[in-house]
């Protein structure tokens, strides 16, 4: 009889019994540019806080200031007693931001994305790229519609996919719009003018990009001159606003509808006070102060250039997140081990995050850095390489694009 707790293995699992590397779940004893790890201070190049508001003494300070007067937690969801004034404060707040006529604040990304759920029924189409995010993926299995999964960015394999469904059925295309490992943006003009063709609605989760990109911060949607034209935008908290949860922003019936209807909003205690008012602190600065993101480009640009100089591969990234290709789990381990003893705290992302043999060290600045801190980065590298020798190039994968540039 087969036991369910019998142990299993994953090809991580797998990879790290035959290696000394131990790159996950390593404990912090200190956050921000610089962190603790095992009694030594090493810089942090491996954090999603990319315009570094975590650690800003306004988020933190209005963190403290709601958890003296909320508690630390609502103690219920928010559809029974665990709605407070900062979350409507914070919803309006990000509605008018992102652009939409409403949003839905959850406690995490991932439940924001699963909340997508509720809007999918059986006979519906949808249409996901490839590298969505692991939460997209998981929203359309919980839901009854069928999963039609195009190529990484592959505008012609989506139109054809698109072109060969029901036209009657309901039809959704889904996307990220900064994509979490390779750095890259979705095609999202060519999506949109697809979207119009084909009669389809348009959901894009800006987790990685809403506070980063474009003139004012709004996201890939604004970086693309795209306003209105998406039909549905969720994204995530703790990345550029220093803090945790989820957003969903669009029409005002749709959000109504997930109020009432998405179990991952329903049946899940609220974000706590400390969090949303961390957000609201967070979203003020991104308003307000546009160098924030200017920095991070900057060291983004810089690291981008040199590591290409040193030869390696950093696929199609021109934005904050940047991958460095290694190639096979054991080779990026080692690179892993080796920069983290030379003093730079990386992120090893292997398979299944990533295809097999296209294993990477993801790199990703913040506006708290400094340009040491940078040239400290690219010194870890260059030792790597020569003690490694360079890694060849995968002559399948998108070169770079246009250059994202910095934020004006």
């Amino acid at each position: 009889m087969a036991d369910v707790f019998d142990t299993k293995r994953s090809a991580v699992q797998r990879a790290l019994a035959d290696h000394p590397a131990r790159p996950y779940y390593r404990p912090l004893s200190a956050r921000g540019a610089e962190v603790e790890i095992d009694g030594r201070t090493v810089v942090m190049a491996g954090c999603n806080d990319y315009l570094g508001l975590s650690t800003d003494p306004r988020v933190t300070e209005a963190a403290a200031r709601a958890l003296r007067r909320f508690g630390a937690s609502c103690s219920g969801s928010r559809v029974l007693n665990g709605t407070l004034t900062l979350h409507e404060e914070l919803e309006g707040r990000l509605a008018a931001f992102v652009g939409g006529e409403a949003a839905l604040v959850t406690t995490t990304g991932f439940q924001a994305n699963l909340a997508l759920a509720a809007l999918l029924d059986e006979g519906d189409i949808v249409f996901a790229d490839m590298s969505n995010h692991a939460s997209l993926v998981d929203a359309v299995r919980l839901s009854a519609a069928h999963h039609r999964r195009y190529r990484h960015s592959d505008l012609a394999h989506l139109d054809r996919l698109l072109a060969a469904s029901d036209p009657v059925a309901g039809r959704v295309i889904v996307t990220d719009g900064l994509f979490s490992m390779e750095g890259d943006l979705c095609r999202l003009p060519g999506i949109v003018a697809l979207a119009r063709r084909h009669g389809a609605r348009l959901v894009v989760d800006g987790a990685h990009d809403i506070g980063l990109l474009g003139p004012e911060g709004r996201g890939v949607v604004e970086h693309f001159g795209l306003t209105g034209e998406v039909d549905l935008v969720t994204g995530t908290l703790s990345k550029c606003f220093g803090s945790v949860g989820g957003m969903l922003v669009g029409p005002a019936s749709v959000v109504e509808h997930l109020r009432y209807n998405a179990r991952s909003v329903l049946f899940s205690a609220a974000m706590p006070p400390a969090s949303a008012a961390a957000a609201l602190a967070a979203l003020d600065i991104v308003e307000r102060e546009p160098d924030h993101r200017r920095r991070v480009f900057g060291h983004a640009r810089r690291l981008l250039e040199g590591l290409r100089e040193l030869g390696y591969d950093t696929g199609a990234s021109t934005t904050p997140i940047v991958p460095v290709h290694m190639g096979d789990t054991a080779r990026c381990l080692r690179a892993w081990q080796e920069l983290l003893d030379a003093g730079v705290f990386t992120n090893a992302v292997v398979e299944p995050a990533v295809a097999r043999n296209r294993a990477l060290i993801r790199v990703t600045p913040q506006a708290v850095h400094t340009d040491a801190h940078i040239t400290r980065v690219l010194d870890a590298f260059a030792e790597v390489a020569r003690r490694l020798g360079p890694v060849p190039a995968d002559p399948t994968a998108p070169g770079p694009r246009r250059p994202v540039g910095v934020p004006a």
